[in-house]
């Protein structure tokens, strides 16, 4: 790398890597139907999904604490664990085979994704410093859909776990990008007398208040990722393969719809959240998004269609409640509550395949029809809780 004339800068090379290594999550949750014919049980299903979200959540506070001291670690290990977890999905292995690359997926994409973003925020300058985190951001979509594109583009006759690894092959050129990434850092201090985790530090002021704008924040960021999960990694493929007769390639066109349109409103959004507020903006996604989830989970072929898209819509505000939840904090104490926020996130992609594949059998509309009704709920209370400041 030393080598090159020019040397890119930090935040493209950082945004290569987390492009690349997106395409693995992309590609998974089209095959789910071929895994389900493959002789998993709906619950298995659910497990293996979820085992993404229960490792990124176990992993949350480690990794944050890990991130003080190891950054270069950290942006070499994430790649690596995630090509770890490719390798043994692709093996076709057992269920807990599987179940175990899926959670090196979420460890891994914990710490590849965890550690850009301190990257940017340590060393991009200030005045581009919103720019550099929209287009990490926009990056890490570009890398899932290309998983979702790339697996439905491969012939169908291909097996599963071949197709999955052509579909990953990208995530190959993120562990040629990640030096390039650490000889970009400035120089850092020595590591090796540093401790593995840094103590968490503690904060001599009292605890914020929790307020019905936090409150709310939690909510919406809980009932988003929950609905998320339930219906990207399990209702979505399954209900395509199952009552559609739809193969690899139709499932990964529906979910690649929902990712378009995922992208095409994440800027409009926030510049929209931007000039208007966050609260009526997030209230009016909240509700497409429990429309979204009904048609899904409940409706014919077109509404299925339909629902994608809306699915998508409610994508794009993922990051909306962070802006009430910023808003209604103190400055020393964002990063207490933007951990816990993650907590919720992040159980809430554990538990909704994992629910869902588990009442499969005897209710399989249930969680669904609860999340349709949480996101409108609490997208009615963020609306009226708008209104009751005057707007």
């Amino acid at each position: 790398m030393e080598s090159w004339p020019v040397r890119p800068p930090l935040i493209v090379l950082l945004c290569a890597l987390i492009f690349t290594t997106t395409f693995p999550i992309g590609a998974f949750p089209a095959l789910l139907p071929e895994l389900g014919r493959a002789g998993l049980a709906d619950w298995a299903l659910g497990l293996v999904a979820g085992a993404f979200g229960l490792a990124r959540l176990v992993a949350d506070v480690p990794v944050g604490l890990f991130l003080t001291h190891h950054l270069r670690r950290a942006l070499v290990l994430g790649p690596l664990l995630i090509s770890a977890g490719v390798l043994l999905l692709a093996s076709d292995g057992p269920l807990a085979v599987l179940a175990l690359g899926r959670a090196c997926q979420g460890v891994g994409h914990a710490l590849t994704i965890v550690a850009g973003l301190t990257a940017i925020l340590r060393y991009q300058a200030t005045g581009a410093l919103g720019a550099a985190l929209g287009a990490y951001e926009l990056a890490a979509m570009l890398g899932m859909l290309g998983g979702t594109v790339a697996l439905g583009l491969l012939p169908t006759g291909l097996a599963w776990p071949a197709a999955f690894l052509l579909a990953c092959a990208p995530q190959g050129l993120g562990l040629l990008v990640a030096p390039a990434v650490l000889a970009a850092l400035p120089p850092a201090p020595s590591a090796g007398r540093a401790p593995l985790f840094a103590r968490g530090a503690r904060t001599t002021g009292r605890a914020a208040p929790v307020t019905r704008p936090v409150v709310l924040a939690f909510g919406a960021g809980a009932a988003i990722a929950l609905a998320y999960a339930t219906l990207e990694q399990f209702v979505i493929p399954l209900r395509a393969g199952r009552e559609f007769g739809l193969g690899r390639a139709g499932v990964a066109r529906l979910l690649a719809l929902t990712q378009v349109v995922d992208i095409a409103c994440l800027v409009p959004f926030g510049a929209l959240a931007d000039r208007r507020g966050v609260r009526p903006v997030l209230g009016a996604v909240l509700l497409a998004f429990a429309l979204g989830v009904g048609c899904v989970a409940f409706g014919d072929f077109p509404l299925l269609v339909l629902g994608c898209g809306l699915f998508g819509v409610g994508m794009a505000g993922w990051t909306l409640p962070l802006g009430l939840l910023r808003a209604a904090t103190p400055p020393e104490q964002i990063g207490w509550r933007t951990a816990l926020y993650r907590l919720g996130v992040d159980g809430g992609i554990f538990l909704g395949p994992t629910v869902a594949g588990l009442l499969s059998g005897t209710a399989p509309g249930a969680l669904a029809a609860l999340e349709a009704v949480a996101l409108a709920l609490v997208g009615l209370a963020v609306l009226a809780e708008h209104r009751a400041r005057g707007g």
